[in-house]
């Protein structure tokens, strides 16, 4: 309970803000490309820190991170609420992030370090049900309090929970003698090098679809100052005595396959989550309530899953597990891609039900696999990459799904309105069709009148819509199937661990 619930106020502040967007530019007077970076901010400032957890641990010492973590969370939070300007409230977001960004991460390394290796499938288990309630009432309980009271409230409600949290930590956890505060040299290039490579890929994907990717100077100037930055992050890492991430962890052959699987898997997750409300909104008509009635039951059937998981992940080969997830993962989103205009609710629903499942059995045993092959020191290390990753993974799926979903689009028009024609014959027939429809309701008009094309344009970028979201699906579900060729590569936990104990 100590270390779910920080994470779960960070989970849950996440997804709240983007439900009360829309007030929150209403209410400070800025457009829609300014208010973005309320969310962008928190973004940025939440990736820079993530991959430095581990570092921060050893030299604050983890208990006192994780208190100044939960206390500049809690501190942020207030000051969100109590924003006077766009510029003020991008500014606390950005401490926000600065504090939200190492509670998952340090969560997982005490839960991981605190179970052996024969518990942490179902320890995992019941911190990943706690973690998946935050998007389930994340979206809810933020349309309900930006309705009911005001956006300020959403970031107000953080405060009494963080408050119990810094109390429950200081009580509960207690750090083992290799986590305590340690004296060491500050790799300032490589903070410096992370920080805005890291920051400045995270604006590039966050922002490069609204401004047309690399058409746009800004985007070049950015991704070319990420690439470098990165580029020369590994290089000075490699050779750093006390590096601030320790990218020799990547020695570990199934380290470095569950991080590979982690990204990929996020990647499809992320698109997938983004397509499916879009569809419901745009084209089949759902508000936003039936659009999360719709979406809501996928993370329920996730946390039914995990606990399953949970309990098979010390008794059936976890890679076994991991398998069957991906592949349900897979099967799922290939359902999503012949979804059409027609569909029902029930046609909707049960392939996001089939994702969650899915997912509950991917998270477990990846988990648990991928960290039998550190030792407790290297744990926050460990935790870090692998949030750092699993968070990258979605970033860079929301981008690349969302521009697949533009340019499909451009392309489906543009192959359906080469039919709109005079001669065509199928033209030749609908078109008086509809001129008489519309004269049976009170439009007299021309054969060709403006009525009539309107109807024909605004059908063809339906059909045109629609045919895009099959194919970014369609796309989606092949790249979820792909990451089945990485799973072999891992190793079971027991081996590692007993690796690990001669390393």
């Amino acid at each position: 309970m100590t270390v779910m619930l920080p994470t779960l106020i960070e989970i849950i502040d996440t997804s709240v803000v983007n439900v009360s967007l829309d007030h929150i530019r209403g209410s400070l007077s800025a457009g829609l490309d300014e208010s973005t970076w309320v969310i962008t901010s928190y973004l940025v400032s939440n990736a820079i820190i993530i991959p430095i957890t581990g570092w921060l641990s050893r030299f604050i010492g983890r208990k006192q991170y994780l208190i100044l973590s939960i206390a500049v969370f809690t501190a942020s939070s207030f000051m969100c609420g109590s924003a006077w300007s766009l510029q003020s409230l991008v500014f606390f977001r950005v401490l926000q992030g600065m504090g939200g960004g190492a509670l998952q991460p340090l969560s997982q390394a005490i839960l991981l370090e605190t179970f052996p290796a024969r518990q942490r499938g179902m320890a995992m288990a019941i911190f990943g049900v706690g973690v998946m309630f935050g998007p389930i009432v994340g979206p809810l309980l933020g349309g309900w309090i930006t309705d009911t009271w005001s956006w300020h409230w959403i970031f107000f409600l953080n405060v009494p929970i963080g408050i119990i949290s810094i109390l429950m930590v200081m009580v509960f956890i207690i750090d083992p003698p290799y986590m305590e505060r340690m004296r060491m040299r500050i790799d300032y290039w490589g903070l410096f090098l992370l920080a805005i490579g890291i920051g400045c890929l995270q604006i590039v994907l966050d922002q490069g679809q609204r401004a047309d990717w690399f058409s746009s100077p800004a985007i070049i100037y950015l991704s070319f100052i990420a690439a470098s930055c990165l580029i020369l992050f590994v290089m000075v890492e490699l050779f750093s005595e006390n590096p601030v991430v320790n990218l020799r962890a990547f020695k570990h052959l199934t380290f470095s396959s569950g991080n590979i699987i982690m990204f990929l898997v996020f990647f499809g997750l992320f698109g997938s989550i983004v397509l499916l409300p879009v569809y419901l909104q745009t084209l089949m008509g759902y508000t936003s309530f039936l659009a999360g009635l719709a979406l809501g039951p996928g993370g329920i059937s996730t946390m039914i899953a995990m606990p399953i998981a949970g309990v098979l992940v010390n008794k059936v080969n976890p890679k076994a597990i991991l398998a069957f997830g991906i592949m349900i993962a897979a099967y799922s989103v290939h359902l999503m891609s012949q979804f059409n205009l027609f569909a029902d609710f029930n046609a909707v629903l049960w392939p996001r039900v089939l994702l969650g499942v899915g997912m509950g059995f991917i998270f477990i045993p990846l988990t648990t696999l991928t960290m039998a092959a550190m030792r407790k020191e290297e744990m926050g290390n460990a935790t870090a990459i692998f949030n750092l990753l699993r968070n990258l993974g979605g970033s860079f799926g929301v981008a690349f799904i969302t521009t697949v979903l533009a340019r499909r689009v451009q392309f489906h028009q543009a192959r359906l309105i080469e039919h709109l024609t005079p001669f065509d014959r199928n033209m030749q027939v609908v078109v008086p069709q509809i001129s008489e429809f519309l004269r049976q309701k009170g439009f007299p008009s021309p054969l060709l009148d403006q009525g009539s094309l309107g109807v024909i344009q605004g059908e063809l970028l339906r059909q045109a819509s629609m045919l895009s979201f099959n194919d970014a699906f369609y796309l989606l579900s092949i790249m979820m199937a792909v990451v089945l060729l990485f799973v072999p590569l891992m190793k079971k936990g027991e081996e590692d661990v007993s690796a690990s104990g001669m390393h």
